[in-house]
């Protein structure tokens, strides 16, 4: 089946994102993972076969093996309604119907590691968001716990790093307490799982939803590559950036190409495509155990 950039399903009102098309219901939401693909906070042209589907799938995988509070209902596309079912093969397996939820406007940040935006304020002041780490870590190295280092939501840009503090004048102070405790659990329950797979989670980053009645849920995508650090655990050395199952291949190519980052990006070719699916496929089939039927 063709790579899908963008989803279209008529009559239902439609809010995009860098990869993910969402369709509002009212009190639900429909959340189509197309296989776009970004980088350097651009869209770039050229999709990633399967992609979507892959981080559907890794999404799903978590939210069973996980068994916390989570806005998923089904992933049933003929169920969720009419004009979704007309267009059934293209949405299958990228799509899920969800609870709307009012959300928290944090990036949830959980670091095991010493690496990206991260290392960046370590060499400049020994901290992270605030928190003070031992002296003389190496770059990508391991943190004797992992830390909770909240962001900013931002609409274009980066997303910006603050303090627990900062987070709690945002959310509120028993929120940012809940959030914190419930992203650092599931991120060690889930790095556990994930070392024993050949996998180490660098860092992840949550989202998270209430409900009316105030219930905090899980939402949005869940410890895929294109919100975490996976590393390969057999080729892991402290001191310097391990490759990694995400879209490095794309980023690096891209420092190749003389683009200036301020202008639309260029067309990928076709081997940095197939190897950038490669790696998440790989990440696919360690993590869930199951091999891709793509």
């Amino acid at each position: 089946m063709a790579p899908l950039l963008r989803s279209e399903i008529p009559g239902v009102p439609c809010r995009r994102g860098k990869v993910r098309d969402v369709y509002d219901l009212g009190d639900r939401l429909v959340i189509v993972a197309t296989d776009r693909i970004s980088a350097f906070d651009w869209i770039l042209p050229t999709p990633i076969p399967d992609k979507g589907r892959l981080l559907t799938g890794m999404t799903r995988f978590w939210l069973d093996h996980l068994t916390v509070p989570n806005h998923f209902l089904s992933d049933d596309i003929e169920a969720i309604g009419p004009p979704f079912a007309a267009c059934a093969p293209q949405l299958r397996g990228r799509t899920m119907l969800v609870r709307k939820t009012s959300v928290f406007p944090v990036e949830c940040v959980v670091r095991g590691y010493l690496a990206g935006s991260g290392w960046k304020e370590y060499r400049s002041g020994g901290t992270v968001c605030g928190i003070r780490l031992p002296a003389d870590l190496r770059e990508c190295e391991q943190l004797p716990q992992p830390i909770f280092t909240p962001a900013t939501k931002e609409e274009a840009g980066h997303d910006i790093n603050i303090s627990f503090e900062q987070m709690a004048e945002i959310t509120g102070k028993l929120e940012a307490v809940a959030l914190k405790e419930r992203s650092l659990e599931i991120y060690r329950r889930a790095a556990e799982h994930a070392a024993g797979r050949g996998i180490l989670i660098a860092d992840t980053k949550f989202e998270w939803g209430r409900l009316p009645g105030g219930e905090i849920l899980l939402i949005d995508e869940v410890l895929t590559p294109d919100s975490s650090r996976f590393w390969p655990r057999a080729s892991y050395r402290p001191g310097a950036s391990p490759p990694s199952f995400d879209k490095q291949f794309v980023r690096d190519w891209l420092e190749t190409t003389g683009w200036d980052k301020n202008s639309p990006p260029p067309e990928l070719p076709p081997d940095v495509v197939a190897r950038t699916r490669d790696k998440y496929i790989e990440a696919y089939a360690r993590l869930t155990g199951q091999k891709f039927q793509g």
